[in-house]
């Protein structure tokens, strides 16, 4: 058992192993990660893959921007094969609110480097042909853009963490973090006690219960997401880009030689439910039959479920607490949380090292609620 730690980093998906990266990475002794399952086990390994800067939040197009730099360097940098596919990000618009919201956004993105740019419905169909563009008004596409595979990213992050002399525990649940006054003072969990006086919350949809045991108000809410996975689709384009019906929330990607399905169920309650059921499936499918009913004649292969971070306003929760010392956090992505790992592991780096990161994050604290600053992120998948 590790009697003592610099820092304590809980959750071991992409936010929590970039972090640890990033901070062995930079010199910082007796980093330790704790993670209650396997490594990638929670949301990362059932994230969709998605890595784009195409955002409305400007915080969020550089974070993502930053993170697709950092994954076209993974291998080299890294030496791990993330089965990066920069095929593009394609959003289909069917409203002229949804097209101005779109406008806007591009026009953002392009002054912060990010080269997307409407285009007309045939272009779109030539980009991803199984779509009809029956009622389509224009769409947004964005070529940098594109998918890759989670538990790659995870498990080289955590490799290079190692190489670097941080500790990873698997399989190890934080039960309470000790605290003397407003200072941590240990992490406690099932194989004993950690002292320390820093802790890094990365945990994903248990981030709330893990922020209570420090006496910190994390305002995330899980939520259950289901993906479905089809037989090969013959004279799949090789480059065909992640496609999302806006309206409908109806996403898809290739998959090997089939297709990744995906979208949201408004019917879905919160809670930590990650099996998978068919109550969704006459809502997806009258979202193909509109905007890809091609789809509709592809068998079901496959699927699964997993949990959204949800927050109120669907954004980002980093930063630093402000009742306890050095109670640090990156959570509540709301669905794009894979995409921006490498880019936040880098921010709460600095953040702990008292250096300015790349990007001013403050507006994405906790606190914003209290001080009913909420900052709302429009182009949500």
């Amino acid at each position: 058992m590790i009697a003592r730690a610099g820092v304590v980093v809980i959750g071991g998906g992409v936010m929590g192993t970039s972090i640890a990266c990033h901070l062995a990475r930079a010199g910082v002794r007796d980093v330790v990660l704790i993670e209650r399952d396997e490594l990638a086990a929670g949301s990362t390994s059932r994230a969709a893959g998605g890595v784009r800067a195409q955002f409305s939040d400007e915080l969020n197009i550089q974070l993502g921007a930053r993170s697709l730099e950092a994954f076209g360097r993974f291998e080299e940098e890294i030496g791990q094969d993330i089965g990066l596919h920069r095929v593009g990000y394609l959003f289909l618009l069917s409203t002229p609110e949804e097209v101005a919201s779109f406008e806007a956004g591009v026009r953002l993105q392009n002054s912060l480097g990010v080269p997307s740019r409407m285009i007309d419905p045939a272009e779109a169909r030539r980009l991803s042909p199984l779509i009809s563009t029956d009622g389509l008004l224009a769409a947004a596409f964005s070529p940098d853009d594109g998918h890759c595979t989670p538990e790659s990213v995870v498990h080289g992050y955590a490799a290079e963490a190692r190489r670097h002399g941080a500790r990873i525990l698997r399989h190890t649940e934080v039960t309470g973090i000790e605290r003397h006054g407003d200072t941590i003072t240990a992490v406690l969990t099932t194989l004993g006690r950690i002292a320390t006086d820093t802790v890094i919350c990365a945990a994903g949809p248990w981030s709330r219960a893990v922020g209570a045991m420090a006496g910190v108000d994390l305002p995330v809410q899980p939520l259950r997401r289901q993906i479905a996975v089809t037989e090969p689709v013959e004279g799949l384009p090789p480059h065909l880009p992640m496609t999302i019906d806006f309206t409908s929330s109806l996403y898809f990607h290739s998959e090997g030689p089939g297709l990744l399905v995906g979208m949201s169920d408004p019917d879905e309650r919160p809670g930590f439910a990650t099996d998978t059921h068919d109550r969704w499936i006459p809502r997806l499918c009258a979202a193909m039959e509109q905007r890809a009913p091609a789809l509709l004649d592809l068998r079901r292969t496959g699927g699964w479920a997993g949990l959204y971070e949800n927050t109120p306003d669907h954004n980002a929760l980093i930063g630093e607490a402000t009742s306890v010392s050095r109670f640090l956090y990156a959570t509540g992505f709301s669905g794009h949380g894979f995409l921006q790992g490498p880019a936040v592991g880098e921010v709460v780096r600095d953040l702990y090292l008292g250096r300015v990161p790349f990007v001013d994050v403050s507006p994405l604290s906790a606190g914003r609620f209290a001080a009913d600053a909420p900052r709302p992120e429009a182009n949500l998948v």
